[in-house]
């Protein structure tokens, strides 16, 4: 358990560090996978940048309760991408889909060692 709740917190970091940099920095990509420059796209901004934050603190303090907490949300907010977007031809809605499958194992680890 303790393992893959450094894996997925170590997951959110590297999968957040260059989308959070690149959505800052307006990269050529992001306009593919995210859209136009907008208010929402802000605002998911704020989101990465809070639970990228969240996992770096979940990292050095692994509370498994915490982390699923946070891991949960994750879970939930992406595998309801698909149906918020609308399709499941976009790589960030793909990437949402497979992370939550990794995150969903984590969540089930620490659920079994908690009973």
């Amino acid at each position: 358990m303790r393992l893959m709740i450094t894996l997925s917190m170590v997951l959110n970091l590297v999968v957040l560090g260059p989308v959070c940099f690149g959505l800052f920095s307006s990269a050529p990509w992001v306009n593919t996978s995210y859209g136009d420059a907008t208010v929402a796209r802000g605002i998911l901004l704020s989101i990465y940048l809070a639970i990228g934050v969240v996992s770096a603190l979940l990292l050095v303090r692994r509370e498994p309760q915490q982390v699923a907490v946070l891991l949960l949300i994750q879970v939930v907010y992406k595998l309801t991408t698909p149906l918020t977007v609308g399709t499941l031809d976009n790589p960030v809605v793909l990437s949402n889909l497979a992370i939550a499958a990794f995150h969903t194992v984590t969540l089930t680890l620490i659920h079994r060692a908690k009973g």
